[in-house]
């Protein structure tokens, strides 16, 4: 098999090892070298794309335990998607030929927090882009908050906000883009939503989309 005739499950899988040796403290930080950075100067051929919060403590390379080269990585506080967004990913998937979108959310997430601190009535105005990406998470905020009772922002359940997101994340990228959601169709490209446990290390898959 060829590095373009990569599977979805196949570049998962090797995720999933990558992130289990970053949980057990006993990363490989492979393709980091001067060898790597020289090989890399003319082309690129990452094995997956990973769109994610730009929270700093989700360094994609990391988590997965990658190199320079590995992985396409867009990023936006909350992992809200966008025009640029869409764009980014449909470049990855459809130039540079990753078989594989990952989804990357986390808990204790500033822009979810936000989300959920914006339906007090006298919470303060924010900045007009802030407010923003805090729109876009609302709806996840008024289901899980609809689900609790009605209860005050300070009792919202910021873990399952953050997993309702997600999963609006990865629907809203399917919905917007035709490119994507026919790859995932005819089983070139799969799609992982997952959500990743800040103190643990480790990347728990949410929504599974396509053939993996």
């Amino acid at each position: 098999m060829t590095e373009t005739e990569l599977s979805p499950a196949k570049v998962w899988s090797e995720m999933l090892r990558g992130n289990e040796r970053f949980v057990a403290g006993e990363p490989r930080h492979p393709r980091q070298d001067v060898e790597r950075r020289a090989e890399l100067a003319g082309y690129q051929a990452p094995r997956a794309a990973l769109f994610g919060c730009s929270d700093s403590r989700l360094a994609a390379e990391i988590i997965f335990d990658k190199g320079l080269g590995d992985l396409f990585v867009v990023r936006n506080a909350g992992q809200v998607v966008s025009d640029s967004v869409i764009g980014s990913l449909e470049y990855a998937v459809a130039v540079l030929g990753v078989p594989l979108i990952v989804v990357l959310g986390h808990d204790e997430c500033g822009a979810v927090r936000a989300a959920i601190n914006a339906v007090d009535p006298d919470a303060p105005a924010l900045p007009v882009h802030i407010q923003r990406i805090v729109d876009t998470i609302a709806p996840a905020v008024h289901r899980v908050r609809l689900a609790q009772g009605w209860v005050d922002a300070e009792l919202v359940d910021a873990l399952e906000v953050g997993k309702q997101h997600l999963r609006d994340s990865v629907g809203a990228l399917l919905a917007a883009s035709e490119l994507i959601s026919d790859r995932v169709a005819d089983g070139t490209l799969g799609v992982v939503g997952a959500n990743y446990r800040l103190l643990e290390g480790r990347a728990v898959p949410d929504v599974v989309v396509g053939r993996l």
